[in-house]
């Protein structure tokens, strides 16, 4: 027990007297959570639109009128001609191009029914996606109007009774996408930090020459690998605690469930991560490649984890890859536990891969890990 504690105790002071791996540590995944919280965002606003009214009726600006009302949309001059409108989308000063046809207001007196040409660029397919449900909500309450207005005027004082839909938001009831974001890129910060981390660590001794040195000694391989990892094992913790703090100070994220069950699954999660870490630097002769293999499973975990695109619609062979994600099983953890308030019976079934993952990296880790006395 000595010898780990003596092992333990001198990877502090390494790790201290390096003010570098300091500003790593504590400095960098700050500005990281202060930064991505704010930058990732799945809200698509101020739309750039642009109109091409052709007929220049008030129904035609009402309409525009309507989209100008909208918070979402920043509506341009309205243009004339269709080929000037173009090429505004082209330049990439507009995103939504929507042709008012002539006659717009004849015919919806005359025939009730007209249709207005609307196009979007879909450069970008998730943003185009959300912009064509934003139009055509403002399209369709705009129609409703129409048709309560017509139908009264005509005679028909009977309005048509719409459904009126009351929703209830849960776990979201201001629909923050703060509060769906912090928590998973908490999540990420902790992985990535703790994953180079461990991976340089025993590189960083075959680099130096020292790690021969201490495989001729009677340390045990054992007490060496446990000396080495714990110590990024507390800044794993101590970097949850930093990131905990500032999401709730900073972008009051509800924490409604057990804060002690979060220590909990992150301590096993970390013992996962660590392991995963020691077996790439046992495999690996410099800090660079170490850094790069670290790096190369760290981006396909994070685009698989359903942080960024949703588990479910992801192709079927990718669902089932990402069964083998950690980052997956800590994403939905704590979404779970802090913005749902889960106890340990709804959280358990993660709890127990991460546990299994953990068993099997490290036992693989320490096989892979050669020591000679």
């Amino acid at each position: 027990m000595k010898t780990i504690l003596f092992i333990i105790q001198k990877e502090f002071k390494q790790i201290f007297r390096d003010k570098s791996m300091l500003q790593l540590i504590f400095i960098l995944p700050i500005l990281q959570l202060l930064i991505l919280s704010n930058a990732a965002t799945f809200d698509v606003k101020n739309i750039a639109i642009t109109f091409v009214d052709n007929d220049q009726s008030r129904e035609s600006r009402d309409l525009i009128n309507a989209f100008k009302a909208s918070t979402y949309f920043k509506v341009t001059a309205p243009y004339f001609s269709e080929k000037e409108a173009v090429e505004e989308m082209q330049k990439g000063k507009t995103d939504i191009i929507v042709n008012i046809p002539i006659h717009f207001n004849r015919d919806l007196q005359k025939d009730q029914k007209t249709s207005i040409l609307v196009s979007i660029n879909a450069i970008d397919a998730a943003t185009a996606g959300v912009e064509n449900v934003y139009v055509t909500q403002i399209i369709n309450t705009y129609n409703q109007n129409i048709q309560m207005q017509s139908n009264y005027f005509s005679g028909n004082k009977e309005i048509p009774q719409n459904i009126m839909v009351i929703p209830s938001f849960w776990y979201n009831k201001t629909l923050n996408y703060k509060t769906f974001m912090v928590p998973g890129i908490l999540v990420l910060l902790v992985t990535m930090l703790t994953l180079f981390l461990s991976s340089m660590n025993i590189v960083r001794e075959k680099e130096l020459g020292t790690l021969e040195q201490i495989n001729v000694t009677p340390i045990k391989k054992y007490q060496f690998i446990i000396g080495k990892l714990f110590p990024f094992w507390v800044l794993g913790l101590v970097i949850l605690t930093v990131g905990l703090v500032i999401s709730k100070v900073f972008f009051n994220v509800p924490m409604l469930g057990n804060i002690f069950l979060v220590y909990g699954f992150t301590s096993v999660y970390l013992l996962l991560i660590l392991g995963f870490g020691l077996y790439i630097s046992n495999h690996t002769e410099t800090q660079q490649q170490a850094m790069f293999i670290a790096w190369f499973f760290i981006v396909i975990f994070i685009l698989m984890s359903g942080l960024f695109t949703p588990i479910e619609s992801m192709p079927k062979w990718a669902q089932s890859l990402t069964l083998l994600n950690p980052i997956r099983y800590f994403v939905e953890f704590i979404r779970m536990v802090l913005l749902k308030g889960a106890g340990l019976k709804e959280v358990l079934p993660n709890l127990a891969v991460i546990l299994i993952f953990a068993i099997l990296i490290n036992g693989l880790a320490v096989w892979s890990y050669k020591k000679t006395n």
